[in-house]
């Protein structure tokens, strides 16, 4: 369970009273999922959930995964690819493949590399024939190093930063590639139980932008009207429960 959930430095809870943006920090989120591994080796499949609101229709993103992992030498290297599917709004849907390394290390911590790139057509509703933009989201990547490191017994500080290089098409209707941020620590209660504390957020705010409050229009544009981009810094707490 989540106060707030951030994919890629984005809120994913953003449709309010008669459509437009909510702008509170708080807005909880249930999530959960379930990993299989076949044996030693080294393959893996799995699924992860999280309550959504950030298209009509829709109040589910779906995860289904599946993957290889293995040893390069120092590294833990992963592969595989990975299908965020909206049930009820396919425009959402996205298939990327992905690679990781982690390279951990008692003193120094653990670092990890992920790049992720979109094959499919359709882009998380920003592109595709299901968006009905006509444009694709096919070569988008992102970028994602993340570090952590037990400081003291049971607590964990953990940080990561991204970067969603957009495709070509969705850059010409005005989304800018971004950066994201996460920064936080960890407390383990033992039995499988954490609580995480973070900010989590990203730049281009200007790029990203809903509507949150329409004004009232004058005949000269709209006064009083609100915005709010889904970028914003937020501060999240986060409770985990691993079986």
């Amino acid at each position: 369970m989540t106060t707030n959930y951030k994919f890629r430095g984005q809120d994913q809870d953003m449709i309010g009273k008669n459509d437009y943006a909510k702008t509170k920090g708080f807005k909880p989120a249930i999530q959960g999922g379930l990993d299989y591994a076949f044996g030693d080796s080294g393959f893996y499949v799995g699924n992860w959930n999280s309550s959504v609101n950030w298209l009509k229709g829709n109040s589910i993103e779906m995860d289904v995964y599946g993957g290889y992992k293995f040893k390069a030498g120092p590294l833990d290297m992963d592969v595989g690819a990975l299908s965020y599917i909206y049930p009820g709004n396919s425009s959402g849907n996205t298939t990327e493949l992905y690679v990781a390394g982690t390279y951990a290390n008692e003193s120094l911590g653990s670092f990890t590399a992920k790049y992720s790139h979109t094959v499919s057509k359709d882009y998380f509703g920003y592109a595709g024939n299901k968006a009905g933009s006509g444009l694709k989201g096919t070569n988008t990547g992102y970028l994602n190093l993340s570090y952590s490191k037990e400081i003291v017994p049971k607590v964990t500080l953990k940080a990561a930063v991204g970067y969603t290089n957009m495709s070509s098409d969705i850059r010409s209707l005005g989304y800018k590639s971004y950066v994201d941020y996460n920064v936080g620590a960890s407390y383990d209660f033992g039995n499988g139980l954490s609580l995480t504390g973070s900010v989590q957020g990203a730049n281009k705010k200007s790029s990203y932008v809903a509507v949150a409050n329409p004004g009232v229009d004058l005949g000269f544009g709209p006064f009083g009207q609100t915005t709010y981009s889904p970028n914003k810094a937020r501060f999240i707490l986060t409770l985990t429960k691993t079986l």
